[in-house]
């Protein structure tokens, strides 16, 4: 319990499990903060979905549009399927749709032993690099303009 003269007392809980409902509160905190002192808070989930014949994930995309910008969170795509064209496909489907809901910009990361020439490939620009995250290797962020 942390107890000072101006404030109401407190408990600092540390968890690697928490409730569904704590992480919401913190998040819409944040984002009642955000829209009331910068740009309305206008998140929508993106996903594009790749699907075999019986309805099985076999790769896809995961990210958000938010403020006018696409942000690419994970691109997967199983073993047999890479260096098939469809990475590029589901990275242009979410790029379309973006551009659909009034996105002008794309950014992500990746890391140096997972695809940095395939995003370059697609007209992405790096602007940053974190060194030796995780140890021994880097991340990097890109970002593109629709």
């Amino acid at each position: 319990m942390i107890d000072d003269a101006d404030d109401a007392p407190v408990s600092l809980d540390i968890t690697d499990t928490p409730a569904k409902d704590d992480i919401a509160a913190i998040h819409e905190g944040l984002a009642a903060y955000n829209s009331a002192t910068a740009l309305p808070f206008d998140r929508r989930d993106l996903c594009v979905f790749l699907r075999d014949e019986a309805g099985i994930v076999t790769g896809g995309l995961t990210g958000y549009t938010q403020w006018q910008w696409l942000y690419v969170d994970c691109l997967w795509l199983g073993d047999a399927l890479r260096g098939s064209g469809l990475g590029t496909r589901l990275l242009a489907a979410a790029e379309e749709e973006a551009r659909a809901r009034g996105c002008r910009h794309v950014r992500l990361y990746t890391y140096n032993f997972q695809a940095p020439a395939f995003y370059e490939g697609q007209g992405y620009e790096q602007w940053g690099v974190l060194e030796d995250y995780p140890p021994g290797h880097r991340q990097i962020w890109y970002r593109k303009a629709l």
